[in-house]
């Protein structure tokens, strides 16, 4: 790899394309934001094969997101809707139960865009699809405290806590 032309400019090919597979899920991300500078603004290129599917249906309760669809077509799940999407629309994903998202692509050709977020660094996931929550911290190198369980199940505040039989 050359020489960077500023700390602060970098192109999709001078990072690594990290591939995940599971099942449909199939998802090539390039990210873009840290390796960037960015401190709290996350980025990311993100393709989606044909035939394949995103991240699991979730919603964040801290951190907002939003994608730019740079080409190809599929459809974005979003709460109980599912709309058509092509190269050009920006994709808002609020906070919350209702906004929860997935990416779909059942069109023909790779399904590329742009994925933005906010930095938090302490977050809570919804799964609605699994019924699963997940929660973790840190402070954006480190992460402290990574827990996913199924909603509903909880211990008791005083449980295995010494002192407090």
């Amino acid at each position: 790899m050359s020489e960077r032309r500023h700390p602060n400019v970098i192109n999709c090919d001078e990072v690594p394309q990290n591939e995940m597979k599971k099942g449909k899920h199939q998802i090539l991300t390039r990210r873009l934001g840290t390796p960037a500078g960015n401190v709290g603004l996350g980025a990311s290129l993100t393709e989606i094969p044909p035939g394949a599917i995103s991240y699991p249906f979730h919603y964040h309760c801290a951190k907002e997101e939003a994608l730019y669809v740079l080409s190809g077509t599929g459809t974005a799940r979003i709460g109980d809707r599912r709309v058509a999407v092509r190269a050009g629309d920006w994709i808002a994903y609020p906070v919350g139960p209702a906004h929860a998202h997935q990416m779909i692509n059942d069109g023909t050709e790779p399904l590329v865009y742009l994925a933005l977020s906010t930095g938090e660094t302490c977050e809570v996931v919804g799964y609605p699809d699994s019924n699963k929550v997940a929660a973790s911290a840190g402070d954006g190198k480190t992460t402290w405290v990574r827990q996913i369980g199924r909603t509903g199940e909880s211990l008791d505040y005083w449980e295995g806590e010494p002192g407090a039989q």
